[in-house]
């Protein structure tokens, strides 16, 4: 369990430093061209070191490529939309913003998966509009990523949503493939946005060294996506997804908060603090509610509409 438990705390850093690796190529790199970096050096990854974790042969997914491909536009979709928020707010902001997510998966769950919502869910709405009236996304300076990150949530959750109706809430084989349709949907952008500065450095005076620009761009693949899909691979094997979920909607985005802070100063308004700590609290109480909703199906729970 102790194993278990030291992962999930290196994904939940990993997952963290999506947005330091986008700030540290300091623009270098078009976002869009960044975006397709990232995923084909996770695609690298995933397809060498997914079955030395699942211990099966690799294999290409011949009778699901409808769902395969889905799912990889979905990835890229997301993934694009919330590097392009980093750029354009500081981490917290991102991170906070985006934890709507859950509140989306139910509303999608609701119409699509016709899953039912119980009485508690009424608090839990008020207190996460309350959380982010609050922390006032379209003040402050940093309104288009805020509603960006807002927007990423809605993206997240159809991803989300279209993998539990197929039933592919875990990270598994198809993956890697699913990471490989997403690097060719954003290939072109290598060419309408340009390479970037793929042979450039940029002087760090704190460390008195200069690192190449690129060393991001394959962070940003390695250990922020490929490293913490991998991760979750693993961890899924000891841990239910629901488990895994409530650890993570509330650890990654304190996390990437404080790196945002350590590393390039960024400090939140107190709006932002306070609301976004309603919020993160109401995305918790929800994320258990459904995980107690899931685990208790049949068991006539009370439910709106009874």
């Amino acid at each position: 369990m102790r194993k278990t438990v030291l992962l999930l705390g290196l994904i939940t850093v990993s997952e963290a430093t999506i947005g330091v690796f986008v700030k540290l190529t300091d623009g270098r790199i078009p976002i869009q061209t960044l975006n397709f970096y990232a995923l084909a050096f996770a695609t690298a990854f995933l397809i060498a070191a997914v079955p030395l974790a699942t211990d099966q042969r690799l294999r290409f997914p011949w009778g699901n490529l409808t769902d395969t491909a889905v799912i990889g536009v979905l990835i890229a979709a997301q993934i694009s939309v919330f590097n392009f928020a980093m750029t354009r707010a500081p981490i917290a902001n991102v991170v906070i913003f985006w934890s709507v997510a859950p509140f989306f998966t139910f509303l999608f769950s609701w119409l699509f998966l016709g899953e039912r919502a119980r009485w508690s869910y009424i608090l839990i709405f008020a207190l996460a509009l309350a959380g982010i009236v609050l922390a006032k996304p379209l003040e402050g300076g940093h309104m288009v990523g805020n509603l960006v990150a807002l927007g990423d949530g809605a993206v997240y959750a159809a991803m989300v949503t279209y993998m539990r109706f197929e039933g592919k809430t875990e990270v598994g084989n198809d993956t890697g493939w699913s990471m490989l349709v997403g690097a060719v949907v954003l290939s072109p952008a290598v060419v309408l946005a340009g390479p970037g500065a793929v042979t450039g450095t940029i002087h760090y005076p704190a460390l008195g060294v200069a690192l190449p620009v690129m060393l991001w761009a394959v962070c940003l693949g390695l250990v922020s996506t490929g490293f913490a899909y991998f991760g979750i691979s693993l961890v899924l094997r000891k841990l239910r997804a629901n488990v895994y979920s409530l650890v993570d909607i509330i650890v990654s985005p304190v996390v990437a908060a404080f790196l945002g802070y350590l590393i390039f100063g960024e400090v939140p308004s107190s709006n932002t603090v306070y609301g976004g700590a309603m919020l993160l609290a109401a995305a918790f109480w929800l994320t258990r509610e459904m995980s107690r909703s899931d685990a208790g199906r049949g068991t006539g729970a009370r439910e709106l509409g009874e």
